[in-house]
C-alpha cells in the first residue's frame, strides 16, 4: 500500500503523521511512503531524514493525497475536500459530531474514515487520544497561568502564590486523562486545586493519587457553580468518546466568576463543554473576553509543542497504521476490535452512533459493514 502523509495547513498546526522511525516500520513492512515536502519541519524532522528511511518526498500536497491511505493529524479542513474520493482511507484525528459540512464531505464522497480518537481498546481506553490529552491538560495550566498575567488580559494572579499571599485556585471540570494531567501541573505549581467528576470511583482514585492534596467533588450543578464562581482558573475536561461535549457550564455560572480570571476549554475539539465558549480561536488569536472572563479555545493546542507530540502520538498510531496498510482496513478491524470501534464513515455511511445521532444521519453498525465478522 501507498501511504501519503500531507503537511498539516492548520492555523499554527507543526505536528506531522509520521516521523523518520515511523517510515522505516510502513517500509519494513513492504508498503511505500510519499511525504510533502517540508512536512516534517515544524516537528524537527527534515526532508533528507525522511528519505533515508525510504521515504520518497513530493513538492505539493495533491500528490500525497493521492496514496492509498492519507494520515493526518487534524480533521481535514475545507480546502483539503477537494482531494477526498471513493476508495480513500483517511487515519486521523476527526472529531465529526461537531463538524458536520466535514461529515457530509466525507460522506458524499465514499471515504473510509477511521477516527483517532475513536479508537477504544475493551476496557474503555482511547490509546489513540491518550497522548493529546496528556498533552493538552498539561498545557492547560500553563496557558492559564500566562493569561491571569495583567499583561495579557488576566486578574494579575500568580497561580503559585508566594510566601503570605494566597495560592491561585484551579477548577478542573472532568477527571479523565486532561483532567488528572492538568491538576497534576497545577498541583506542582502551588495552586489550590478543585476537580470535579461524575464518577465517584474515579474520584476516590484521583484522591489515593493525589494523597488528598486536591479537593475532589462529585459533579453536579451545585459544586460546578460553587467551584467555578471561586475559580481564578477553570478548565474544561470533559470527554464523551466521539460524541458533542456536554455544556456543564452555564453563561450564568460564568458571569459569577471575578473579572480577569481565565478559561481554557480543552473540550472545544468536541465542540466545548462551557457554554460561554461561542467560537473555535488559534494560536495566532487565542483569547477573548466575554462577560469580563478571558476565554481560551484553540483547537490544536498540542501543536503548539509540536516535538514533543509528533513523538507521543506516533508513538501510538503507527502501529494501527501499519495493521491497515498490511491488511486493508477490512481485514485489520476484523482482526482488532479497538480498530473497528475507530471507522467513523465508510461507503457513504456513518457508522460511529455518535456521530449519526449527533448530525442526524442513519446509524449503520459497523459490524454489517464489516460482513458481520467483528462484534464491537
Amino acid at each position: 500500500m501507498i501511504i501519503g502523509v500531507p503537511k498539516e495547513i492548520k492555523n499554527n498546526e507543526n505536528r506531522v503523521a509520521i516521523t523518520p522511525a515511523g517510515v522505516a516500520a510502513f517500509i519494513h513492512a513492504g508498503h511505500q511512503v510519499v511525504i510533502e515536502t517540508q512536512a516534517g519541519i515544524g516537528s524537527g524532522f527534515t526532508d533528507e531524514q525522511y528519505v533515508q528511511e525510504g521515504a520518497t518526498i513530493v513538492a505539493v500536497a495533491k500528490e500525497a493525497w493521492a496514496a492509498d491511505m492519507v494520515m493526518k493529524v487534524k480533521e481535514p479542513i475545507t480546502e483539503e475536500y477537494t482531494y477526498f474520493r471513493e476508495g480513500l482511507v483517511l487515519f486521523t484525528y476527526l472529531h465529526l459530531a461537531p463538524e458536520p459540512e466535514l461529515t457530509k464531505a466525507l460522506v458524499e464522497k465514499k471515504v473510509t474514515a477511521i477516527a483517532y480518537e475513536t479508537i477504544q481498546l475493551d476496557n474503555g481506553a482511547l490509546p489513540l487520544l491518550t497522548p493529546m490529552s496528556e498533552v493538552a491538560g498539561r498545557m492547560s495550566v500553563q496557558i492559564g497561568a500566562q493569561f491571569l498575567e495583567k499583561s495579557k488580559g488576566g486578574k494579575g494572579v500568580l497561580l503559585a502564590g508566594v510566601p503570605g499571599v494566597e495560592a491561585g485556585r484551579v477548577t478542573v471540570v472532568g477527571g479523565g486523562i486532561v483532567g488528572a494531567n492538568a491538576a497534576k501541573i497545577a498541583l506542582g505549581m502551588g495552586a489550590k486545586v478543585t476537580l470535579l467528576d461524575i464518577n465517584p470511583d474515579r474520584l476516590r482514585e484521583l484522591d489515593d493519587i493525589f494523597q488528598g492534596r486536591i479537593q475532589t467533588l462529585m459533579s453536579n450543578r451545585y459544586n460546578i457553580a460553587k467551584a467555578v464562581k471561586e475559580a481564578d482558573l477553570l478548565i474544561g475536561a470533559v470527554l464523551v468518546p466521539g460524541a458533542r461535549a456536554p455544556r456543564l457550564v452555564s453563561e450564568e455560572m460564568v458571569k459569577e466568576m471575578e473579572p480577569g480570571s481565565v478559561i481554557v476549554d480543552v473540550a472545544i475539539d468536541q465542540g466545548g463543554s462551557i457554554e460561554t465558549i461561542d467560537r473555535v480561536t488559534t494560536h495566532s488569536e487565542p483569547t477573548y473576553v466575554k462577560h469580563g472572563v478571558v476565554h481560551y479555545a484553540v483547537a490544536n493546542m498540542p501543536g503548539a509543542v509540536a516535538r514533543t507530540s509528533t513523538l507521543a502520538l506516533t508513538n501510538v498510531t503507527i502501529p494501527y497504521g501499519v495493521q491497515i496498510a498490511t491488511h486493508g482496513y477490512k481485514k485489520a478491524a476484523q482482526n482488532n476490535r479497538a480498530l473497528a470501534r475507530g471507522i467513523n464513515v465508510v461507503d457513504g455511511k456513518v457508522t460511529y452512533k455518535a456521530v449519526a445521532d449527533a448530525l442526524g444521519y442513519p446509524h449503520v453498525g459497523v459490524d454489517t459493514i464489516l460482513d458481520g465478522k467483528v462484534n464491537v
